[in-house]
Formats: structure tokens, C-alpha cells, sequence
């Protein structure tokens, strides 16, 4: 059976809080099996027959909804994509692995928007940015905490929702895929 992990958005943060043990029995009540989290921060592995992972996305966001009331993004990927998200980011090696990242859309950008997201963001920050498939990469060069270059400001210009994870937590995520060899 195939191994996903759920990277979800806003876990812990902005009000919405609860238990990775909370988190783990949810899922296991909606049949998803071999779960466990990543990294308190909402990011879940799991098994369940193959299938499309925006279908996933969708009955884990409603899951989300349904027992939490919460409304956050649910970016399922499989190992494959886990490692295409660290290797297909040209910032990788370049910059400091906890202030680059790699944001996963819910869809793919529309590269006209993306150079909006540029355009708009030029003089904010010093950041850099790249698209991928179904990704955005960021290099905070100067620090996450610090930039101007937020998730709602992201989310607004490219008309999707995302979430992000740094090159450590996605390195980390890969490790756990591949000890159950998938």
C-alpha cells in the first residue's frame, strides 16, 4: 500500500491547536493506516490504497473541518514528491537549510501570477523565489520571522493556498518515508 505524508497548514499556530494524538486518531477513524506525525506541526505520515492525492487533500480537509472546525490546507505527497520538493529546489545547498523552503500549493501557479507575486514583492525583502509543480520555493535569506514575505501575501497573488516546510523538516519527512521503504 502506498505511504503519503499530509503536510498540513496552520497546525499549532493562529488558534488552531491540538494534540498530535488527536491527530493520529483522526485519521486512523477515517481508515487511513500506519499513522504517524513528522515533527509536531501537522505533518502526518499514513498508508491508504493509491489513489489521486488531491482527492486525499479534499477528504482530509474535510476531515479537518468536520472534527477540529478548522480550515487549513491538507498538501498530500507521496515519497516521490517529498524528494522532488528537496531536490527540485534551486535553493537547496545554496542557502541555510531552515530559511529555505519549499511551499505546496494546492494547485499548480499560473506563471503569470507568479511573476505578480515578484512584481509585487519587489523592495519588500530579499528573498528569492522559484516555481515548481505544485510548489514554491523560498529562500528568506534573511530570516522567516523577519520577512514581509507571509502566507497570505503568497496566497493572495498566485490565487492558491499553501503551506510550507524547510529543507531540515523535509529532510527529516524523507527519513521517515524511507524507513517503511516506500
Amino acid at each position: 500500500m502506498p505511504r503519503y505524508v499530509a503536510l498540513l497548514g496552520s497546525i499549532n499556530v493562529g488558534g488552531n491547536r491540538l494534540t498530535m494524538a488527536e491527530l493520529r486518531a483522526a485519521f486512523e477513524s477515517e481508515g487511513f493506516t500506519n499513522v504517524e506525525t513528522v515533527v509536531a506541526s501537522g505533518n502526518v505520515l499514513f498508508d491508504h490504497p493509491e489513489r489521486p492525492t488531491r482527492g486525499l487533500e479534499e477528504k482530509l480537509e474535510m476531515l479537518l473541518r468536520d472534527r477540529f472546525d478548522m480550515r487549513s490546507i491538507a498538501a498530500v505527497r507521496s515519497r516521490a514528491e517529498v524528494a522532488e520538493a528537496i531536490s527540485g529546489n534551486p535553493f537547496a545547498g545554496e542557502g541555510d537549510d531552515k530559511l529555505v523552503h519549499t511551499m505546496f500549493l494546492d494547485r499548480a501557479a499560473d506563471p503569470a501570477q507568479f511573476r505578480v507575486l515578484v512584481a509585487d514583492h519587489e523592495g519588500r525583502g530579499g528573498e528569492r523565489l522559484a516555481l515548481g509543480d505544485r510548489a514554491l520555493y523560498i529562500d528568506y535569506v534573511e530570516g522567516v520571522g523577519t520577512s514581509r514575505l507571509t502566507g497570505p501575501f503568497i496566497e493572495r497573488r498566485l490565487d492558491c493556498r499553501g503551506t510550507a516546510r524547510n529543507m531540515r523538516s523535509l529532510a527529516r519527512i524523507l527519513a521517515k518515508l524511507d524507513e517503511t521503504g516506500n
